[in-house]
Order: C-alpha cells, then structure tokens, then sequence
C-alpha cells in the first residue's frame, strides 16, 4: 500500500484546531528553530508545530513525511507543573506494509499503583479503550520499564496497514484529544509546593526516559545525521528534559548502569515483557510486580 495514503496532516490539523477552540495558542521559540527540516535524502521533510498555553507547558508535533515509503507522527502535550494531569501522547508510524500505533494518556505518576488516579483519570475512558480494542489489538511485546509509562487505556498495535483502520485511528485520536482536553478544563491548579515538585520531577523522568531509550531514534539519526537528531530530541521532542530536573538517566534508572560507568544500550535490562495487555477490562494492573 502506498504510505502517502496514510498522511497524518489531519491529525495534526485537528488537534491544533482543537486547542485553539479550547485554550489559547502561543508558538514557541523551538517552532521557528526546527520549523521545516528536509532529510539527508532530500525527499523527506520533518515539520514540526510548537506552542504553550494555560496549564499546558508544551504542545508539539513531529510530523515526518516521507511519500510513498513511510509517514510518521509523534505528538505529545505536556501539563504545567502546577497541574497533575497525564501527558497525550500518539506515536505513529506506517509503510506500505506495517503501521505501529501508540495512543495513550501516559501517566504522570504511577497509575498501576495510585487509584486515585486510576479513577480520576482512566476510568471514563476505559469503554472507549475497549471499543478501539478489537480493530487494533496488543501489539505484542512491551518490556517491563517501558510498560511503567503507560496507561490501562494505552492503544498498542501493529498492523497490515488500511485506509478503513487509518480512518479509525483518527477517530480514536479525536475521541482521546477530546477527553484530554475535557481532563484539562475540569483540572484545578495545585498550590501545594511539594506537590508540584513531584509533579515536575516525574515529567522530568518521563522525559530523560524518552530522551535516552525513545524507539523513534535510530530512524531520526538516519534520516537528518547524529548531531541534528539529538538537537531535536533534545531541544523540541522532550524539551525540558535539561531544565526542569538535574537527575541524569543513571540517576532514575540505574539498572541500566554497567560495570564500567557507561549506560547499557539494550531497551531491557530486566527481560521481562508483556505479550498481552497487562490490565483487565476495569483497568487493573495483572501483570505482576512492577517494582
């Protein structure tokens, strides 16, 4: 199938219409910085969207347009903060023969183990998840530190690619978007200092996680050199991941350190992976001890 049929432009479209409906857009400065790149093979152009608004720190889209050989979407929305909110995330990829979909509210802090955020947040959407569930079921294989970043109502899938099921997956972004921004209106900003420290370091973690073991990468190295895609994972994909903790990765996650000081490159230390989805059709966690 020819990837330039699965464009994600309308995705991207949408949810910016969408946060203008709701909020008020300011671009950020990284969105002139890495407005519009043209990879090494001069016929793939990254384009990339930034903005910030109330409650929301970051808004952006990585949007990679590679014709008929591969079209890639990665969109996130980070909270302030002030706000304990989920961060959005959709990470999308298709080639003629493969999509892989990740479409989550990725917690801020631990949703397997704090019920009170299993309620606030997931609850509600669980049907939704549900409905999604059929047509785009678990894609197999999730390592055990990976899972962490996840939700019960995360949309992991990998399939033969469809105009029908990328029709699909735009409702379900909608629908998703739709609710987080619900989340948004409805959340109250927190004054409890403390609260709001733990609410930075952990998007702080998220983010030196991402930054370090992000699958996206490799193809970002490949198509824009070494140098320029660590800019732009850096500076724009996990911005903040440079000021809003001073943790290293080593500090968070050190399992992964070895013998001689250095990070291990491999996804998984642990060896532990999840072939089905690890929660039940009320959003318990059933894949064990995550500790």
């Amino acid at each position: 199938m020819d990837a330039s049929s699965l464009a994600y432009s309308k995705f991207v479209q949408f949810a910016v219409e969408e946060a203008q409906r709701r909020t008020s857009l300011t671009p950020l400065h990284s969105q002139d910085r890495f407005k519009s790149i043209m990879a090494k093979d001069n016929q793939t152009e990254l384009c990339t969207l930034s903005f910030r608004a109330p409650k929301i720190r970051c808004l952006r889209s990585l949007n990679i347009v590679g014709g008929k050989t591969m079209q890639v979407l990665d969109f996130c929305i980070f909270p302030e903060a002030e706000f304990d909110l989920p961060i959005f995330c959709a990470n999308f990829f298709a080639s003629p023969t493969l999509s892989i979909v990740v479409l989550d509210l990725n917690p801020l802090h631990g949703a397997m183990t704090q019920s009170e955020h299993m309620d606030k947040y997931y609850k509600k959407l669980l049907p939704l998840c549900q409905q999604y569930a059929e047509l785009f079921p678990w894609g197999g294989k999730i390592t055990f530190e990976s899972i962490r970043f996840f939700s019960p109502v995360v949309i992991w899938s990998k399939f033969s690619p469809s105009l029908y099921r990328h029709e699909s997956l735009y409702s379900a972004f909608m629908e998703y978007l739709k609710v987080w921004f619900e989340m948004v209106e409805q959340s109250v900003e927190e004054k409890d200092p403390e609260k709001i420290l733990l609410n930075r370091q952990a998007q702080h973690r998220y983010l030196t996680w991402r930054t370090e073991k992000d699958p996206g990468y490799p193809t970002l190295r490949k198509l824009i050199g070494e140098s320029l895609a660590r800019d732009l994972v850096e500076s724009f994909l996990f911005d903040g991941v440079n000021y809003l903790g001073s943790k290293r990765f080593l500090d968070y996650f050190p399992e992964y350190r070895c013998s001689d000081g250095t990070t291990n490159q491999r996804r998984s230390v642990v060896g532990k992976s999840f072939e089905s989805r690890p929660w039940d059709e009320r959003g318990n966690f059933i894949g064990g001890d995550l500790e």
